[in-house]
């Protein structure tokens, strides 16, 4: 189930971040390889982003980010 929320920040050098969903969850860990876009993988903090949320290995963890 699609999820919405915003980038609270993203290291581009490390390739992660985290987003804030809007449902008041805690905040979601996200790797530079979940981001869907052609290109340079990135996000900047502020953006809204809509994903799915998953099970990574150290806790719950974005998965399938569309930028919005």
């Amino acid at each position: 189930m699609a999820v919405q929320g915003t980038v609270k920040w993203f290291n581009a050098e490390k390739g992660f971040g985290f987003i804030s969903p809007d449902n008041g969850g805690a905040d979601v860990f996200v790797h530079y390889s979940e981001i869907q876009s052609n290109g340079y993988r990135t996000l900047e903090e502020n953006q809204r982003v809509e994903f799915e949320i998953g099970q990574g290995q150290k806790g719950p963890q974005a998965q399938a980010v569309r930028p919005l």
